[in-house]
């Protein structure tokens, strides 16, 4: 390894599997250039994955890494976090792990506030099991034969409901920008609390109309402060803004303040008996 670490440095020598076309290719660029402008050794870094296709992304890397089970992606990274403050934690999987099975761990874990970074890779489709629609599905795409006429529901908002969570530190960017995405995993890192990044990362092989993306995905969010103003900045959004939304001042969860309070009194232990 070079004295100074370059991207390559956090590259495994396992090669992806991920289709031709995938945006998880970006979004493993923008990783490894993020942890090298930090200068992060590998060693001191963990990635906690659940399942799905964005899930495998560990394995590219030299970093520790832990393939978990479906939707639980978020307890795992928390314990680790909170048992090893020393590491740099982050946790990232997809939009049916992470919003679906996983939802319910994503709200509290937007509360908890817990020091670490969650990338969730929206490509609203389940991939790796043919196509179905996920919850942030659109309405109306007839693309999955299990939905020939739409899902009939509204898409779940992860932004939003992030907001609602209280979580501290909201973006949304977009795998075809690489190195802006590498700049928001940067801000995310120095962070002292819960991040939470949705990347748009389109699935050509079974939503081949996100190709166009490119052509509709604006940088247009103004970061604030202020929780109302970035849920306002939300009523009228189409999905496709990027940017850094919200950012709170820092109040990461620090733990038990009194853990001597909750601590059970101790008890003698009696061996042996008889009558």
């Amino acid at each position: 390894m070079s004295e100074t670490l370059t991207a390559r440095d956090y590259k495994s020598d396992v090669h992806p599997v991920w289709c031709p076309g995938c945006g998880d290719f970006g979004i493993l660029n923008a990783l490894t250039k993020a942890l090298a402008a930090r200068q992060q050794p590998p060693e001191r870094v963990a990635l906690i994955s659940g399942i799905g296709c964005s899930s495998r992304l560990p394995a590219y890397m030299t970093p520790y890494g832990f393939h978990g089970v479906h939707g639980r992606v978020l307890p795992m990274a928390t314990g680790l976090a909170v048992a090893r403050p020393d590491l740099t934690v982050i946790a990232m999987g997809g939009d049916g792990d992470g919003f679906s099975i996983g939802g319910n761990h994503f709200m509290h874990a937007c509360r908890r506030n817990v020091n670490m970074v969650y990338l969730v890779m929206d490509n609203a489709v389940y991939g790796m099991t043919k196509g179905q629609a996920s919850p942030t599905t659109q309405t109306d795409w007839t693309g999955s034969k299990l939905t020939p006429t739409g899902t009939h529901m509204p898409a779940f908002r992860p932004l939003e409901i992030a907001l609602a969570s209280g979580c501290a530190f909201v973006a949304r960017e977009f795998s075809g920008n690489p190195n802006g995405l590498a700049q928001r995993i940067v801000e995310a890192l120095d962070y002292p609390g819960f991040t939470f990044i949705q990347v748009l990362s389109p699935c050509i092989t079974y939503r081949p109309e996100q190709m166009g993306y490119k052509k509709i995905v604006h940088e247009d969010f103004e970061p604030t402060s202020i929780r109302t103003e970035a849920m306002a900045r939300l009523l009228d959004d189409d999905g496709m803004t990027t940017g850094l939304l919200f950012r709170a001042p820092p109040a990461p969860w620090q733990g038990d303040p009194a853990p001597e309070a909750h601590r059970a009194p101790e008890r003698a232990l009696v061996v042996g008996g008889g009558a």
